[in-house]
């Protein structure tokens, strides 16, 4: 795709495939559920074009990279060692980080635990959630939003593998791209997700066929279990980064999130980003961006604006 490179990375003890572009400061992008490199496609192109090297994994567990087998594998420690490993095999110490739902996880830790790696953060749709140190993260989600809630049906090993593997990969990746109703995130066990994630009739114009076939396409190798045990971890993270707890962040963030995304929807959250609880936990916050009318793919939806901003804001810091 107009000049974007690959390779294969040993990082971390795993093989991680790389697209890369360009020639400059290095922004890394970091992709989420259930997205590949691929995600950060017009990002690349953007940022390569005024002057950075931008450089996106398929994070362990997707497309191109290893899927190692245990879910215990997936564990904040190892996502955020494999960044970490990653960036040094680039010859780099530092360098830019733009997150994207689960990538936005993993980079608000890579910055708790690796602050000095990151000059400046930009993420998207996840704000940062601090630990909570009186009840787990799954029994947290029951309890707000019910067995169904997609979050807690994924804690079931082999069971969401096979509905995915009823309704066929290239299904499974139009219904989550394009999930606009909060009846979405709710997977009953009675309909599956068949009859919980409506499928998109028609295709929005930001997401090609072509585009889904190529998402499709490295599911149909990889399956979906790697992407499905970084939520498998939630509660192994939460015992693992006690001593972490009330931790802030402490490097220059930007936040973009979109008015449509759901989990800007989330109870509590608008109140959480927009009166003072984000602030207070991330505060070298310089900016907070709702963008209007766009849902939670946000940077595959707006592409141009999303990576406007990001170069807006990495720009000042070099």
């Amino acid at each position: 795709m107009e000049g974007i490179g690959h390779r294969t990375l040993r990082v971390n003890g795993i093989n991680i495939h790389v697209a890369e572009k360009g020639d400059g400061p290095i922004v890394l992008f970091v992709h989420g559920f259930p997205e590949l490199w691929y995600s950060w496609r017009h990002q690349i192109l953007s940022l390569a074009a005024r002057g950075y090297r931008a450089v996106a994994p398929d994070l362990r567990g997707y497309g191109d990279s290893d899927c190692p087998p245990s879910a215990s594998d997936y564990s904040i420690f190892h996502l955020v060692g494999d960044l970490v490993a990653l960036v040094h095999a680039l010859g780099q110490d530092q360098v830019f980080v733009v997150g994207h739902d689960w990538g936005a996880v993993v980079a608000w830790w890579l910055c708790v635990l690796r602050p000095d790696m990151v000059k400046a953060l930009v993420n998207l749709s996840v704000p940062y959630s601090p630990r909570n140190p009186r009840r787990r993260t799954v029994e947290s989600l029951r309890a707000i939003f019910g067995d169904d809630y997609y979050m807690c049906r994924f804690q079931e090993h082999g069971a969401i593998e096979a509905e995915f593997e009823q309704i066929g990969t290239t299904s499974v990746v139009k219904r989550f791209l394009t999930y606009r109703t909060p009846a979405a995130i709710f997977i009953s066990k009675e309909k599956g997700i068949d009859g919980s994630f409506e499928a998109a009739a028609t295709l929005p114009s930001w997401l090609s066929a072509a585009d889904v076939e190529y998402f499709a396409n490295k599911f149909e190798k990889s399956g979906f279990t790697g992407g499905l045990n970084y939520y498998r971890c939630l509660d192994l993270n939460w015992e693992l980064t006690a001593p972490w707890t009330g931790v802030q962040i402490k490097v220059p963030v930007k936040f973009i999130v979109g008015d449509l995304d759901l989990t800007y929807h989330t109870p509590g959250v608008q109140d959480y980003i927009h009166k003072g609880g984000f602030r207070k936990r991330v505060p070298f916050l310089q900016d907070v961006v709702v963008m209007e009318g766009v849902g939670h793919f946000i940077n595959q939806e707006r592409p141009q604006e999303v990576s406007d901003h990001i170069y807006d804001f990495i720009k000042k810091f070099y």
